[in-house]
């Protein structure tokens, strides 16, 4: 079966086959498995192994998390992509929301002030879960409207960190005079 893997700002093709995993056309020798009563993987690349956290945030969208680094991926089989296409669903996302916690954790730091111009990928909280920091990104760029959390607090699954507001266009809106 054939993926759509968005992972660091990159788009990877993936075909699961037989002798490993296709990715863009290319075949890797590898396996995924489950370390059973955790939260982690073990991907075999080859001769090397890796032992990453993974936990699911959404249908279809990961949080990955190895040796203190923390990556966000978004995971799509072909039909479902082939669906989004012809409904519109799945468009590059617009400022406006909130930053939810993937995870439970404690809040380490706070990367932004109210006001504040964000881009689309750079961290706004700083989270420690499973005694890995782990930077949580805003999903679009956008202005900080609020902040929910402060240093030191633990935080629950969900709980709103940051608000987001669609970032004004250049110009401010407001016409041409």
């Amino acid at each position: 079966m054939k993926y759509f893997v968005e992972l660091a700002g990159r788009q990877f093709e993936v075909e699961i086959e037989a002798a490993g995993v296709r990715v863009d056309g290319e075949l890797v020798p590898a396996a995924l498995e489950p370390l059973p009563g955790t939260p982690l993987q073990q991907l075999r690349l080859g001769d090397r192994t890796l032992v990453f956290a993974v936990e699911s945030t959404a249908r279809g969208e990961w949080v990955l998390a190895y040796r203190g680094e923390r990556w966000e991926a978004a995971v799509v089989d072909e039909r479902t992509r082939h669906v989004r296409s012809l409904t519109g669903e799945g468009r590059q996302k617009v400022g406006a929301g909130e930053v939810k916690a993937p995870m439970p954790g404690l809040v380490l730091r706070v990367l932004v002030v109210p006001g504040q111009q964000v881009d689309a990928g750079q961290g706004v909280v700083v989270l420690e879960a499973m005694k890995m920091e782990n930077q949580i990104k805003a999903p679009a760029a956008g202005v900080v409207e609020a902040i929910h959390v402060e240093q030191g607090r633990a935080v629950e699954k969900g709980q709103v960190l940051v608000v987001l507001a669609p970032s004004e266009p250049p110009g401010g809106g407001a016409g041409v005079a």
